[in-house]
């Protein structure tokens, strides 16, 4: 049976983290450090899914999908990253889950989607090799709590992010520019997914799939010469390789070692942390947004999030559709990253997240007509529908996201949500990607079931 969803992450869209004891994450600092995030505002409102639970759950359960795939906050549930569990805190999610399964909503549930407690960063961060013990732990605290009812989990969502883009390239939280610290923090996330699957493998009663979301990238020349080449070779190391052949072939690519030789990762991998990295899994989450269209051009990734490959330039082929965030849109990117995913993992595969923001218009007569989201979220769909008709095991489509929200470095402004937020009211409005999606559905059971 396939399985059809949504997704948001926790700092996105709860907010209020005060009214359950819980502590300050690195997206809090990072937020309120001027010149940060557009608009200076952080997620300490969000869209108020904290207090507004039962209505949203209600609403996907209106929209008739068959999961939910949320995130849990770590500053939530272990307030400064150590300790015992924060329980009210927990009860949170423990009510999200039952009124998630009272609707016939099956909870998927992501571990870590970037807020990292600030005491934790305080103390080294992801660079800092306690720092994968401390995450272990606090997923042991989740699965004793919810193991019992949550259908899939993945311990990461998209590290390359938390590692390349927070302490490399210093757009994300915490927002250092240090490649040898990427390098390391990449590592210690690998290893803290590591010790986190062993954790929940020995969970008592845990029925769900455990697996890493990641999201990898096509890379593509952009140039005919040897080294716009060698610039594709680079990013497709760090934004694929890195994380793949760890975690399925048990091995850092080589090349990728040579490229980065003299950033010290050989200093921070311990004997014995690749056996641990590279535990089986049940299931592989996948992002996927776009293309990576690159070149060679001198200097141009100094400050970049490709460490060891300070030459690389990202551009947009003419004649491409682009988002708000001027991201190329590229369906037939998503079969290709199926079937790469594929033959490496050889594992059931969920589109974990697919979607995009375009400049919505106003609410109107309690509609929002977002074409342009329509159209992504349809040939995304058919893409996936392409890569399981090829014999690819793919299981489920989760569109990104439910709900505008919070969106990290971009703040408020891009919208990425199938439905529409007023941030002043916090008034939901499905847009009509939604009832598209909702009738996609609709249909499809129909289909199945011969009416």
């Amino acid at each position: 049976m396939f399985t059809w969803g949504v997704s948001t992450s926790a700092y996105q869209i709860e907010g209020d983290m005060a009214v359950d004891g819980g502590g300050r994450s690195i997206w809090d600092t990072f937020a309120g450090t001027p010149g940060k995030v557009r608009g200076g505002v952080g997620g300490e409102v969000a869209v108020d899914h904290r207090h507004r639970m039962t209505s949203d759950v209600e609403l996907m359960a209106s929209l008739g999908v068959d999961a939910y795939r949320f995130s849990i906050s770590w500053p939530r549930v272990q307030p400064g990253g150590a300790g015992p569990a924060n329980e009210a805190g927990l009860d949170f999610y423990d009510r999200l889950v039952d009124t998630l399964l009272a609707h016939q909503i099956a909870p998927v549930v992501t571990l870590y989607h970037w807020d990292l407690p600030q005491e934790l960063e305080d103390a080294g961060g992801w660079p800092a090799r306690p720092t994968a013990t401390r995450f272990a732990e606090y997923a042991g605290l989740v699965a004793h709590r919810l193991g019992d009812r949550v259908v899939r989990w993945s311990t990461l969502n998209e590290p390359w992010c938390s590692a390349m883009l927070g302490y490399g390239s210093g757009v994300h939280a915490p927002g250092r520019r240090d490649p040898a610290a990427a390098l390391a923090a990449a590592h210690h996330l690998l290893l803290g997914h590591g010790l986190a699957v062993e954790v929940l493998r020995d969970t008592p009663g845990l029925v769900g799939d455990v697996g890493i979301t990641l999201n990898p990238y096509p890379v593509v020349a952009a140039g005919d010469r040897p080294e716009d080449h060698d610039a594709a070779r680079r990013v497709d190391g760090i934004a694929n390789r890195i994380w793949y052949d760890p975690l399925f072939r048990g091995a850092y690519p080589t090349d990728v070692l040579d490229d980065v030789a003299g950033l010290g990762l050989d200093d921070v991998v311990l004997d014995g942390d690749l056996e641990v990295i590279s535990r089986p899994l049940d299931a592989l989450g996948l992002n996927y947004y776009r293309r990576h269209h690159v070149r060679h051009r001198a200097g141009a990734s100094e400050t970049g999030p490709w460490p060891g490959s300070p030459d690389v330039e990202s551009v947009n082929p003419p004649g491409l559709e682009l988002t708000a965030l001027e991201w190329t849109v590229e369906p037939d990117g998503l079969v290709e990253v199926l079937r790469d995913a594929a033959t490496v993992a050889g594992l059931p595969l969920h589109v974990d997240e697919n979607g995009a923001a375009f400049d919505d218009p106003p609410v109107v007569a309690g509609s929002v007509r977002d074409d342009p989201r329509t159209r992504f979220v349809a040939d995304h769909v058919a893409a996936a529908m392409e890569a399981r008709a090829g014999g690819i095991d793919v299981r489920s489509y989760f569109v990104w996201s439910l709900l505008d929200n919070f969106e990290w470095a971009e703040g408020y402004e891009p919208r990425f949500g199938i439905v529409h937020v007023d941030y002043d009211t916090q008034a939901r409005t499905p847009k009509a990607s939604a009832l598209w999606y909702r009738d996609h559905m609709a249909e499809i059971r129909g289909s199945r079931s011969g009416t």
